[in-house]
């Protein structure tokens, strides 16, 4: 017995856009607290991601504010990029003591 096709109004489909889009939340949890397939919600989000990129062109120049905020999102990823290396290089050395320990007792 098949399962009967769900319809979602134009209004819940542009509310479930935008917690993804506006709250900055992913399309997983969204999908999930909502009760929605995450393939349907990356539909929506996608459908409506294409037609606000018909709106503004991609070449459009930022104004100072994006532009501010532009840069400061890179130093964060530079930031977070440099931390994440770090730590990186850190489990390696722990791994190299763990095995001269082991080495050691044997």
């Amino acid at each position: 017995m098949g399962a009967t096709r769900r319809r979602f109004t134009e209004e819940y489909k542009e509310q479930a856009v935008a917690f993804v889009i506006d709250g900055g939340r992913s399309v997983a949890e969204v999908a999930r607290n909502i009760g929605v397939h995450e393939m349907t919600l990356e539909k929506w989000v996608k459908k409506a991601k294409d037609e606000a990129g018909h709106s503004q062109p991609p070449d459009t120049v930022l104004d100072d504010n994006e532009r501010a905020e532009l840069v400061r999102l890179r130093g964060e990823v530079k930031d977070a990029n440099s931390t994440i290396a770090e730590l990186q290089m850190q489990v390696e050395f722990a791994k190299k003591v763990a095995t001269w320990f082991a080495r050691g007792k044997q």
